[in-house]
């Protein structure tokens, strides 16, 4: 039950801020970088399936970890590395094989990813933690 609690504030954690990101972002950072290879709108589906398949990575790489060790701090490290590899193997990747990949929008969205992760699994970690006592 921990790990559904923990899965289910992680997920809406990281779908929010990540709804807040892209909602104020994708204009300034992202339509001017990228252009006509940015979707009109996004493929709900594959964010969907995005989404429900990072917050399992996360529970099970960072939230359950820090729950084991009854670390906050361990969370938010572990939050951190994941976010900052995931959004690397992805920004990195298209740099590496797109034109018009920017090391700039590498940069922001590696920052962003890292943190965003880091909160959601902060706040999986927090909820787990109060729902349990």
């Amino acid at each position: 039950m921990r790990m559904l609690v923990a899965y289910a504030a992680s997920l809406v954690a990281f779908v929010a801020l990540d709804f807040v990101w892209l909602s104020l972002m994708v204009e300034r950072i992202y339509r001017p970088a990228l252009g006509d290879l940015l979707a009109a709108k996004p493929r709900m589906g594959a964010a969907a399936a995005f989404y429900l398949i990072y917050a399992v990575g996360l529970v099970v790489l960072a939230v359950a970890p820090a729950l084991k060790a009854a670390s906050l701090s361990r969370a938010a490290v572990g939050g951190l590395v994941l976010g900052a590899v995931a959004y690397a193997t992805y920004d990195l990747t298209n740099q590496a094989t797109l034109r018009t990949w920017s090391t700039k929008l590498t940069l922001v969205d590696i920052a962003w990813g890292a943190v965003a992760t880091m909160l959601a699994a902060m706040a999986g970690y927090a909820v787990a933690r109060l729902i349990a006592k």
